[in-house]
């Protein structure tokens, strides 16, 4: 009799795969209103790669990415008023070309989307938008309302750090329900995955049906096209 693979036995939700349900009860987002607010603390989330803000503005309380050198008992300016200072929240257009800004909305008010854990940078300003380079080193337009932090995020280094053993890094891949340590598909047996066996790494490449199940959703995945570019 055969067993679940890995994605089957991941998609059934059993407690073995699921990350504590206060891992993700705080939402990073940015209020709708607009005035100073005050660091009322900062804090660790595992659930995040950067230390939080815990923000008080016109009594209500919100979360955002802390930037760096921020400190608790500071206050920050939220709104088209605000200058670019780092921690304060202001739209794109009001924000200078060159500076380094995180946690940048894709639309107006939609609280943060982009950079939460990396700087970007602002490029270009324009009448229709302002282009910024983000983390990946690609440019994006944004509309001219759209917000961000001006600033580098806390912990920005985090990446240049090695976990050094093996058991850090479990334990930071269980408190965010992340599979680890992850065993390459064409390693397996045949009964754990439809890329094992084989003698070797010799992929089966197949197209996985748009609905197919999580065990045999592998491959190529609804692909637009399939074969080689033609130049």
């Amino acid at each position: 009799m055969g067993k679940r693979i890995i994605q089957q036995r991941r998609g059934k939700g059993s407690p073995t795969y699921r990350a504590k349900k206060k891992t993700f009860s705080i939402k990073v987002a940015y209020p709708s209103v607009e005035g100073i607010g005050k660091i009322i603390d900062i804090i660790h989330s595992s659930a995040h790669n950067a230390p939080l803000a815990k923000i008080k503005v016109d009594g209500k309380i919100f979360y955002n990415i802390a930037p760096l050198y921020v400190y608790k008992g500071q206050t920050i300016e939220i709104g088209q008023n605000a200058k670019p200072e780092v921690g304060n929240i202001l739209p794109l257009a009001n924000i200078p070309v060159g500076a380094d800004i995180f946690n940048i909305e894709i639309l107006p008010n939609d609280g943060g989307k982009l950079a939460r854990a990396s700087a970007a940078k602002v490029i270009k300003k324009e009448n229709d938008g302002v282009t910024v380079l983000l983390p990946s080193k690609k440019e994006k337009k944004f509309p001219l309302l759209a917000r961000a932090t001006v600033g580098i995020p806390a912990g920005v280094g985090r990446t240049e750090k090695p976990f050094v053993k093996a058991g850090n890094k479990w334990y930071k891949m269980k408190a965010k329900g992340k599979l680890y340590p992850r065993t390459s598909a064409v390693k397996m047996n045949v009964v754990d995955h439809p890329f094992g066996s084989g003698r070797g790494k010799h992929k089966k490449h197949k197209i996985a049906h748009w609905n197919a199940p999580p065990g045999a959703k592998v491959g190529l995945i609804r692909p637009k096209r399939t074969g080689r570019k033609k130049k």
